[in-house]
């Protein structure tokens, strides 16, 4: 047993100093190295319209102003097919029923409460893949029955290739920032180490560069303009 301990012992005692040269051992230091942001823009001419268009109407009871509602709807969504609209492209984006009330005041500071009616409110997400009829589908709508609502805004079905060439003048102007900074520090740029991106779609709203109108004969006039795509990189670069 007294054998066992003492080999164990021993084994400790060499194994100690090792572990404690590891432990020591210097940690060569970090290539130096710069990190710059690039920046990149492209921009694309919309190829869809994005349109909410709501029904609303009224009544003495919920039943009257929903059937009412039901046939103005109905009718305004003929339409849109009738112009070329698929029903993927048509989407109800809710249904509101809200009772209205007339108030008056009491000699008291109170108020008596007065249900007058039903508001009834339908309102409908429609894609326009042909933004060319943007303007007589908006004014066609309004004279079936659209009588809030309205909202526009301009999209690309598919932006992956103007997001690409953002990326490209994103990373040209991250290479052309940091050959300035090294030309400048007097150093010498290295190999890319790593390279970040991150994409910012456009607002809501068009870009008015540029913007081409789509107006046909009593149509609503409709300025298309551009979707402006940005691309922000980082790039870290080798300094030798």
């Amino acid at each position: 047993m007294k054998n066992k301990h003492l080999a164990l012992a021993l084994a400790a005692a060499i194994a100690l100093p090792a572990s404690l040269a590891h432990a020591q051992a210097p940690v060569p230091p970090q290539q130096p190295r710069i990190v710059v942001t690039g920046e990149g823009e492209a921009t694309a001419a919309p190829d869809l319209a994005l349109l909410s268009l709501s029904v609303m109407r009224e009544a003495k009871t919920a039943r009257e102003a929903l059937d009412a509602n039901n046939d103005a709807m109905a009718a305004v969504i003929a339409a849109m097919k009738s112009s070329g609209i698929e029903d993927r492209d048509l989407q109800t984006a809710g249904v509101q029923i809200q009772p209205r009330y007339n108030y008056t005041n009491k000699p008291d500071g109170t108020q008596d409460a007065e249900l007058i009616g039903y508001q009834v409110t339908n309102t409908l997400s429609v894609r326009v893949r042909d933004i060319s009829k943007t303007g007589e589908i908006l004014d066609k709508s309004v004279s079936l029955g659209v009588n809030q609502g309205g909202g526009i805004s301009f999209a690309n079905d598919n932006p992956s290739a103007t997001i690409t060439e953002a990326r490209k003048l994103a990373v040209a102007d991250a290479i052309a920032k940091a050959k300035t900074l090294a030309e400048a520090a007097g150093v010498n740029l290295g190999r890319v180490l790593e390279i970040t991106d991150q994409s910012f779609a456009p607002p809501p709203g068009p870009i008015l560069a540029k913007a081409r109108s789509f107006e046909a004969a009593d149509a609503v006039p409709v300025q298309a303009g551009e979707n402006a795509y940005k691309v922000q990189v980082n790039v870290t670069f080798e300094l030798k």
